[in-house]
């Protein structure tokens, strides 16, 4: 399993939200630059980076903190908040993304989803973000009567094949992730690669989603545990191998 730091953008500052609340933020660094180096100096392998201002505005807002994001970092880096269009899907790319991640748009535009995985293949992601098993949107600012396991299973018949999933009631609360959806969610989109996120704060919870003995469960993403030093990299990496 992958460990995969993440970088929250909002103001131009590196940020972690509380379940996801825009009130509710921590700001962490006035450089998201150079936390993107930092993480690559402990040892990250890949990187999330979301647009918080373009998940709730709808279009992205920090193209250029992008770039340097991903410049600074080396690696692979996966980026997602606001792309709903094909143009935002190849600024993304043309960036050096290494996959752009389609949320909201998913859900409700999935036509574009199909041209976006016909035209870039892999380096298309969803990002599925749900609360009690119903995926939510526009930034977890509204809620929609879709299940997540229904989402992921129509995604992965599109053609993707990365599904990176948030349970948003668990996300920022350090209290683990929920280990029966994310099995839910792996069994319903078995062809997918699936990415855990929200919740994880130890490498105990690292163990756990490995014995949910899924295949296809191919990483996890930590944020507020390693910004606030609950864990370490080093201590999830060995976790996971």
């Amino acid at each position: 399993m992958t460990v995969i730091p993440a970088i929250d953008l909002k103001n131009g500052r590196c940020v972690r939200l509380r379940q996801g609340r825009a009130d509710d933020e921590t700001v962490y660094s006035d450089s998201p630059a150079d936390q993107a180096r930092d993480w690559r100096a402990q040892g990250a392998e890949e990187l999330h980076v979301v647009d918080l201002d373009g998940a709730f505005a709808g279009e992205m807002r920090h193209a250029g903190t992008i770039r340097e994001v991903i410049a600074a970092f080396g690696g692979a880096v996966e980026v997602g908040g606001g792309i709903r269009t094909m143009e935002a899907v190849e600024a993304v790319l043309a960036a050096g993304a290494a996959r752009a991640i389609i949320g909201s748009a998913a859900l409700e535009d999935p036509e574009f989803l199909v041209s976006a995985v016909e035209m870039f293949g892999e380096k298309i992601a969803v990002g599925i973000d749900a609360r009690d098993g119903f995926v939510q949107t526009k930034g977890w600012v509204e809620t929609s009567a879709v299940k997540a396991v229904e989402l992921a299973s129509a995604v992965s018949k599109a053609g993707v094949k990365t599904i990176i999933y948030t349970d948003t009631a668990t996300d920022g609360m350090l209290a683990g992730p929920n280990l029966s959806q994310m099995a839910a969610i792996c069994d319903a989109a078995p062809g997918c690669a699936i990415t855990a996120s929200g919740g994880i704060s130890s490498p105990y919870d690292i163990e756990n989603l490995k014995a949910l003995g899924r295949g296809n469960l191919r990483a996890a993403i930590v944020g507020k545990a390693l910004y606030e030093g609950k864990t370490s990299l080093r201590e999830l990496n060995a976790a996971a191998f």
